[in-house]
């Protein structure tokens, strides 16, 4: 998996790699603006080159891009916003180099500079780029004034944006944009990737994001540990072992979706979908009769079971004998006899359960009550259910969506799988886990519900933190595969995203089928 660091780790990397290892901090930011410089040259083919550089070490790296343009046969032009007066360290070293060499800094200290430098911007064309060099990894307060201008004058360019480490204004560990914050084509991160790229909010900012070498080893990462961790093609291959040539779908895992209510029985049948499509055996739906009755006449491959409303514990006691994994929610309401069902089964039934959208709802504002429960739960929220169970807002969990799985984790003591374009997993006494696998596709009703039934089905063979992660990706990635299939990037129906899962676990065995089926 691929180290995720906060902006305190890798500060404490730099000092680590200065201190300890007797790395020149010149040539740390020499090689990090160096390989900057060549992602823009390969990528962005630019035209006319801004650099808009800060008075810290970020202006620092722009200046040393600045100059690598210059060797490469371009003419950049340079705007320190602040005072030059600021400049220290390395970042004034690069800056009296680029001077050195014929480059002209333009310093933008006041209104009439800023309205210059807006110009200068407004004036650009698709064609060319802006290097966002303003703000590193260490901002933590909101962007006003002069500055929010000029990212707002950024924002506003028809020109491309490069932003070095972190787009401007966003926040390192949250992905929340701290007022305002650079939207940029690409960002180039530096040594490793940050907490806050791997948000929504981190996403829509960085676009694409290139990781580059700073000049020392990858492994320095472990003298300072970790934020979160990425989940990657290669860490789904080692989870995803081939079939015995004598499995038989006892032993493929038997999963009971106690799911559907009337109205709602499509969510049921997307979780059987899910947990079918991903492996499992066998897969049974339990529900109470009226909507049973109508799944019936529905049902191919899948059973079905009833809870008998005069006996509701007892029946499902009875049902739930025959479970391998139980996935719990989808389309269950939240009636009396719903909540009824759900608080038994996640309370009392010992085994594993996926926990998902109406059973979460059901422990709303009183989420400790979880950690009580017999077996082990994976919670699959998303963020207001999330919300819900916190006692916060949707809103709130997305602005620091890392610390919000941590909550919940502390809470519940379960696995959390927090949904978002960038889905988090974490699990008490263990690094969140993170995939940046997704399609806005993805964005369709009962997409959640096959997700429950791909986690489930998972589960009867993986730690449940594996299943949860590995799902996850797995149903990212066959929105992305049918997203290349189509060219489109919405439409998806979550049947689809549940039919789309053997062709990703093909490519991830090697084949290359021509479509998701």
């Amino acid at each position: 998996m691929i180290p995720v660091l906060s902006r305190e780790q890798m500060r404490e990397l730099d000092r680590h790699a200065i201190e300890v290892c007797r790395v020149l901090s010149l040539v740390l930011m020499e090689n990090a603006g160096r390989n900057a410089a060549g992602i823009l040259l390969r990528t962005l083919a630019p035209g006319k080159t801004v650099v808009v550089a800060g008075p810290g070490n970020n202006g620092g790296d722009g200046f040393v891009v600045a100059r690598r343009l210059l060797t490469a046969g371009h003419a950049p032009e340079a705007y320190l916003v602040g005072d030059p007066q600021q400049l220290k360290g390395d970042a004034k070293a690069n800056h009296d180099a680029w001077r050195g060499l014929g480059g002209r800094v333009t310093p933008v200290s006041d209104d009439a500079g800023v309205v210059a430098l807006l110009g200068t911007l407004a004036a650009l064309g698709p064609g060319d780029v802006i290097v966002d060099a303003l703000f590193g990894t260490g901002l933590d307060r909101a962007v006003e004034g002069n500055l929010a201008r000029v990212i707002e004058g950024i924002n506003e360019s028809d020109a491309r944006v490069l932003s070095l480490d972190v787009p401007s204004g966003l926040d390192a560990n949250t992905g929340a944009a701290l007022g305002v914050a650079v939207r940029a084509e690409a960002t180039v991160t530096f040594a490793h990737l940050k907490a806050g790229l791997l948000t929504p909010s981190g996403a829509e900012h960085a676009g694409d994001v290139h990781v580059v070498d700073i000049g020392v080893p990858g492994e320095l990462f472990r003298e300072v540990g970790v934020s979160a961790l990425l989940f990657d093609d290669d860490d789904a291959r080692e989870l995803i072992a081939p079939r015995d040539v004598s499995t038989h779908k006892g032993a493929a895992g038997h999963v009971f979706a106690v799911a559907g209510s009337a109205g709602k029985t499509g969510a049921a049948l997307l979780v059987a979908r899910g947990a079918l499509r991903a492996g499992a055996g066998l897969a049974t739906l339990c529900t109470f009769p009226d909507a049973a009755d109508s799944l019936d006449s529905r049902v191919l491959e899948e059973m079905t079971a009833r809870i008998d409303p005069e006996r509701i514990e007892a029946s499902l006691d009875a049902a739930l004998e025959r479970a391998d994994v139980v996935a719990i929610g989808p389309g269950l309401g939240l009636s009396d006899r719903a909540r009824r069902a759900a608080e038994h089964v996640i309370l009392t039934w010992n085994g594993i359960k996926i926990v998902d959208a109406d059973a979460v709802s059901a422990f709303e504002g009183r989420g400790a009550a979880l950690g009580r429960a017999r077996g082990q739960l994976v919670l699959t929220p998303h963020p207001g259910e999330l919300g819900r169970l916190l006692g916060t807002t949707a809103a709130e969990v997305e602005r620091d969506r890392f610390g919000a799985v941590r909550r919940a984790v502390e809470l519940t003591g379960a696995v959390v799988l927090l949904k978002g374009a960038r889905t988090l997993v974490g699990a008490p006494d263990e690094t969140t886990l993170v995939t940046a696998a997704g399609s806005p596709a993805l964005a369709t009703a009962g997409a959640g519900d096959v997700l429950t039934g791909v986690i489930a089905a998972w589960a009867h063979h993986v730690p449940p933190r594996f299943a949860a992660i590995l799902g996850a990706h797995l149903h990212a990635r066959s929105a992305e595969l049918w997203a290349e299939t189509t060219g489109a990037d919405r439409g998806l129906l979550a049947h689809e995203v549940a039919n789309g899962i053997p062709a990703v676990l093909a490519r991830l065995a090697g084949a290359r089928p021509e479509s998701s089926g």
